[in-house]
């Protein structure tokens, strides 16, 4: 049982960590009905602001974590401006090439020996690990500052969509733009803000994964970006809690997976998983049916 347990705990660090780059997806798609899969490579931008923040720049983790939001978003909201905003009302397949073509200029660019460089970094950590045993369950306090931040940032972000005035015009935004600008909102304003709030999670989660599992590689965001994007479709793309639940789901069943039948099988499981959902429930676990104008 204290296995099952210890498994648990670390099915939900990792899917914590999917959750900080899954509501990306699910809130640029909710508004521009994007995907964006750039997405994964500023999780890795995020991941070396922090490394830079703390290990050239000695910083304390906390304002590390600040300096990596702080960063992506505006790399985010940079990448909307020039990549996206022109493609606006241009057909959904040429964004979503642009956006193919966005993440590997970033993969390849920062691979470069001036940039970040190919070769991997072990990410630092400002304090020695400590392990509490909790009824034969052992918990680091890498595992409590995972769960603390990315928490705390979940319900800091449902916060400020459900109770503020910008919140709710991304809401509204999200259901009907041209209503929305009709009342007077400002709807580029509006998706600028929803792509740096969403690569400013994503920024976090970078700094978290480092955090957790201390290697960090220009390449890094390929594989979380992947699995993020495929959990917010499994509990519903475009909702917030369905991107929550999904990722949660995905960290559990990977870590099970590797823990109980073969490591080498995880991916498989885990995306096996997405197509057994979207079989019996096509919009995803959270998800409303609804019909698309064409």
């Amino acid at each position: 049982m204290s296995y099952f347990l210890q498994q648990l705990i670390n099915g939900l660090q990792l899917g914590f960590v999917y959750a900080l780059i899954a509501l990306g997806y699910t809130m640029v798609y909710g508004i521009v009905k994007l995907i964006n899969f750039a997405h994964g490579d500023v999780f890795m931008v995020g991941a070396y602001l922090g490394f830079f923040a703390m290990a050239n720049w000695a910083l304390p983790f906390p304002v590390a974590i600040l300096v990596a939001m702080v960063g992506c978003a505006v790399l985010g909201m940079v990448i909307e401006r020039l990549a996206y905003k022109p493609l606006r009302n241009a057909p959904r397949i040429s964004a979503l090439i642009t956006a193919m073509g966005v993440s590997l200029f970033i993969e390849n660019f920062t691979n470069l020996n001036f940039v970040f460089g190919p070769a991997p970094r072990a990410f630092p950590r400002p304090f020695a690990v400590r392990t509490f045993n909790l009824g034969g369950v052992s918990i680091t306090n890498i595992t409590v500052i995972v769960f603390g931040v990315s928490i705390l940032l979940m319900v800091a972000l449902t916060w400020f969509v459900n109770s503020t005035k910008t919140g709710r015009a991304m809401r509204a935004v999200s259901m009907d733009k041209d209503t929305s600008r009709l009342m007077g909102i400002d709807v580029d304003r509006i998706i600028t803000i929803t792509f740096g709030i969403g690569s400013a999670l994503a920024g976090a989660g970078g700094v978290l994964f480092g955090f957790a599992y201390p290697q960090i590689q220009p390449l890094m965001g390929i594989m979380p970006g992947l699995k993020a994007f495929v959990a917010a479709v499994l509990g519903g793309i475009g909702i917030i809690p369905g991107a929550m639940l999904g990722a949660v789901i995905m960290g559990v069943v990977e870590t099970f997976t590797s823990a109980y039948v073969s490591s080498t099988l995880r991916d498989a499981v885990a995306f096996g998983v997405l197509i057994i959902v979207l079989l019996v429930r096509p919009t995803g676990i959270l998800g409303r049916p609804g019909r698309e104008k064409v």
